[in-house]
C-alpha cells in the first residue's frame, strides 16, 4: 500500500475510530447534539463542525454506512450498484465532531437530556432532530416473506432489497407489472413511479412491452401534488400505455399463488385481488418509535413538532428538526434537507447568541421525476405547490439534460458539497438564471 495513502487517509480513520469507541464515560454532556447521522445530520453537523470544538458537537447514530438514497431508482433499473451509493459513515462526518455509535431510546426534553441503548446519557444545551423515516415492510402482511423468495416482489426503498428489483424486472416476460405508493408519508414521493417508468422502456427496448399490463397504484388522490408537473405525468401515462388507479392501497400479498390484495381508500371494505408477474413495492413509513411515541417531541401523526418556516420546536426553543422526521408539509427529499439545512444553521445559531430567527424555509422541495433511461422531468416547487424552477426554461417536460443532471452530477453534489456543509439548494442559482438580483 502506498505510505503516503496511509498517512493521509487510512491513519486518520483510525484514530477517528479509536477515538469513538474509547469514550466508556456513560454520561456526556455537549454543546450541540444531532440525533441522526443521514442527509440532514451530517450537512448540519459539517457546517456547526466549522464554529464549535469537536467536545461541544455531538453525532449519535448507530448506523456503519451512509447511503445516497436517491440512486436507488436508477440501481433498481440496472443503472449503478449499492456500493456506488454507500459510503461509511465515519467518513461523511465531520472530522470535528464526536460520533457516538448508538440509538436514541429516550428523549427528555425537559431536563435537555437523551438517553441511549447501551445506558448513556446526553446532557444537550441545543438539540437537533435528523433521524428520518424508517421503512415498515412489516407492515404489510406477506410482503417481508415475498421479499426473502424468488417472488417477483421487489422494492427499492433498501439497500438490502434494490438489487432485486432489476433481477426481477430481467426476469419479466408477461402478466401484470404492479407498482405501489403506500397510504402514509414516503421519502422521495415522486420514487414509487419513477421505477414504474424506468420498467415501461426497460420492455419497450426488450421487445415484449405489449406482453406485459403495467399498473400504478397509489394511496394519493392524485398522480403528483404539482398539478404543472402532474399534467405531464398523466400524459406520459397515457401515451405509454400505464394504468393509474388512484386512492388503490396494498393490504397483503400471497406469495405463493402471486397475489395481491388492494383496498378502495374511498369504500375501504371493497377489496380487489390481482395477480402479478411483478410487483414493486413502497413500504408503509413513519417516524422511529423513539420519536413518535414522546408527545413532548412530536405531533399527534409522529413528527417532530416545528414551525415550518423556521424549522424551531413549538414549544422547546433550544430544539429544532430538520428533514423526513419534521412535521414541515413538505414533499421529503434530499433537495429540501439541503434547503432547511440553511435556515436551521442560521436559526440555531441564532438562538445561541440570544438573537433574533433569522430564515425562514420556503418549503423548497425538488424531485427529478425520471421517466425513462435517458429522460426525466425536474419538479421543483414550494409550499404552496407551485413550481420553483432553477432553469430559465420550461421544466415540465422529458429532458435528457435533467436526466443527466439526476445520474451523473447530483450524486457529486451530495458527496463532496451537502455533506460538507456547503450545499443549501439552488436557490442563489435560480436568482442568477433569472436575472433576480434582489
Amino acid at each position: 500500500m502506498n505510505s503516503k495513502f496511509l498517512y493521509r487517509k487510512v491513519l486518520p480513520l483510525t484514530r477517528r475510530t479509536f477515538s469513538i469507541n474509547s469514550i466508556i464515560n456513560h454520561n456526556h454532556s455537549c454543546k450541540l447534539l444531532v440525533v441522526g447521522g443521514g442527509t440532514g445530520g451530517c450537512s448540519v453537523a459539517a457546517k456547526f463542525a466549522k464554529k464549535l470544538k469537536k467536545n461541544e458537537l455531538f453525532v449519535l447514530e448507530p448506523s456503519e454506512h451512509h447511503y445516497y438514497q436517491p440512486l436507488f431508482t436508477l440501481i433498481g433499473a440496472g443503472v449503478g450498484t449499492v456500493k456506488g451509493a454507500r459510503r461509511n459513515e465515519i467518513e461523511v462526518l465531520p472530522e470535528n465532531c464526536t460520533w457516538l455509535k448508538d440509538n436514541a431510546v429516550e428523549f427528555d426534553l425537559k431536563n435537555n437530556q437523551v438517553k441511549t441503548s447501551k445506558g448513556d446519557t446526553i446532557q444537550y444545551e441545543f438539540l437537533l432532530v435528523a433521524v428520518g423515516l424508517e421503512t415498515r415492510y412489516d407492515k404489510i402482511p406477506g410482503l417481508l416473506e415475498a421479499l426473502s423468495l424468488p417472488s417477483g416482489v421487489c422494492s427499492n426503498y433498501s439497500a438490502k432489497y434494490v438489487n432485486k428489483t432489476y433481477e426481477v424486472l430481467q426476469n419479466l416476460k408477461d402478466g401484470n407489472a404492479i407498482f405501489t405508493f403506500p397510504n402514509s408519508p414516503v421519502k422521495c414521493p415522486g420514487a414509487p413511479q419513477k421505477i414504474c417508468y424506468l420498467t415501461e422502456h426497460y420492455l419497450r427496448k426488450k421487445g415484449i412491452r405489449k406482453d406485459v399490463k403495467i399498473t400504478y397504484n397509489t394511496s394519493l388522490g392524485v398522480i403528483f401534488g404539482v398539478k404543472t408537473y402532474a399534467d405531464a405525468l398523466w400524459k406520459i401515462c397515457k401515451e405509454r400505455g400505464i394504468n393509474v388507479n388512484l386512492k388503490t392501497n396494498l393490504k397483503e400479498i400471497d406469495v405463493f399463488n402471486k397475489e395481491a390484495t388492494f383496498e378502495n381508500l374511498n369504500i375501504p371494505e371493497e377489496l380487489t385481488k390481482v395477480k402479478f408477474s411483478m410487483l414493486h413495492v413502497t413500504p408503509p413509513m413513519c417516524t422511529p418509535e423513539v420519536v413518535g411515541n414522546n408527545k413532548e417531541l412530536s405531533n399527534a401523526e409522529g413528527f417532530v413538532e416545528v414551525e415550518k418556516n423556521t424549522l424551531q420546536h413549538c414549544r422547546y426553543k433550544n430544539v429544532f428538526a430538520i428533514g423526513d422526521c419534521s412535521s414541515t408539509p413538505n414533499s421529503k427529499t434530499a433537495a429540501a434537507a439541503a434547503a432547511q439545512s440553511n435556515v436551521v444553521y442560521h436559526n440555531l445559531s441564532a438562538v445561541m447568541n440570544g438573537s433574533n430567527l433569522s430564515l425562514a424555509y420556503d418549503g423548497y422541495a425538488s424531485c427529478p421525476l425520471i421517466t425513462g433511461y435517458n429522460s426525466c422531468i425536474l419538479a421543483e416547487f414550494d409550499y404552496n405547490l407551485s413550481p420553483l424552477e432553477t432553469f430559465p426554461f420550461r421544466q415540465d417536460r422529458e429532458l435528457l439534460s435533467m436526466y443527466l443532471l439526476k445520474k451523473n452530477f447530483m450524486p457529486s453534489l451530495y458527496w463532496h458539497f451537502m455533506l460538507k456543509g456547503n450545499w443549501n439548494g439552488p436557490a442563489t442559482f435560480r436568482k442568477l438564471m433569472h436575472f433576480d438580483f434582489k
